[in-house]
């Protein structure tokens, strides 16, 4: 099934014709002369004749309409919102004021209506798709913004289809990311684990190394001492015999003084008186 083409052209301009309220002469003159321009594509001179008539009425909402109209062809949708500069700003301004608030109905929908296309070139089907309503809800009758609907719908769908698989590429894609660090840090628990295990048993190690280290020490300590102050058997033998025979020539030398003092003693018991 083809699809409708979308019309991005903006609405005509209001004439200047049918019942106007408060319409003065200089401002009929001035719409009649810009729609004139407007028809040869001479927008900015149009421009030019639309601001006149707002000079001369101020409220009138057919002058404010064919501004913005002339203003829409001069300008880019594709300009940055905050461009005031850009004539397609200060058109959607003054669509956007109309549209709120003008008393001509037909004119409020043809606003809306304008509106939808801006959103539609900048690719806010979601606003396009409620500008258009509301334009139907003033111009029921007006085909190109059902169409426009249509198509601002179809797109605002497949937009939101488009943003689904993104979120769901997105969520895949940080699921991996998630799977891949934790698989990253379980390895990197692991070296840690391993190296923790290594480290300790390498720490045991020295222990066992330091233990048997102190036990060969002592052992050789204990064989040292042994050696200096430990005496052999004959060497034993040898010291006991030299401490008998000092203990048999100190009992010999007692008893031998002790005779010399026995014999003094008779001696001196035998001596007359």
């Amino acid at each position: 099934m083809l699809l409708a083409v979308f019309t991005m052209g903006v609405a005509l301009p209001a004439t200047a014709q049918g019942k106007a309220p408060k319409m003065n002469k200089q401002e009929r003159v001035c719409l009649r002369n810009g729609n004139k321009l407007y028809e040869k594509k001479r927008f900015a001179e149009a421009e030019v004749e639309y601001r006149k008539a707002l000079q001369a009425n101020p409220a009138s909402e057919k002058a404010q309409f064919n501004l913005a109209t002339a203003l829409m062809r001069q300008g880019s949708v594709t300009s940055q919102e905050n461009d005031d500069k850009n004539p397609m700003k200060q058109a959607e301004g003054i669509l956007t004021n109309l549209a709120k608030g003008a008393q001509d109905k037909q004119l409020r929908g043809k606003a809306c209506y304008d509106l939808g296309n801006i959103a539609y070139g900048r690719q806010q089907y979601d606003q396009a798709v409620e500008f258009y309503k509301h334009a139907l809800r003033c111009n029921p009758d007006d085909d190109q913004a059902r169409q426009n609907l249509r198509l601002a719908q179809l797109k605002k769908q497949q937009q939101d289809k488009n943003k689904d698989k993104n979120q769901d590429k997105n969520q895949d894609k940080n699921q991996d990311n998630k799977d891949q660090n934790k698989d990253q840090n379980q390895d990197q628990n692991k070296d840690q684990d391993k190296d923790k295990q290594n480290q300790d048993k390498q720490n045991q190690d020295k222990q066992n190394q330091d233990k048997q280290n102190q036990n060969q020490q002592n052992q050789d300590q204990q064989k040292q001492q042994q050696q200096q102050g430990g005496m052999s058997q004959q060497n034993a033998e040898q010291v006991l015999k030299a401490m008998q025979d000092r203990e048999r020539a100190t009992q010999q030398r007692i008893n031998a003084q002790q005779a010399q003092q026995q014999r003094h003693e008779r001696q001196r018991t035998n001596r007359k008186w």
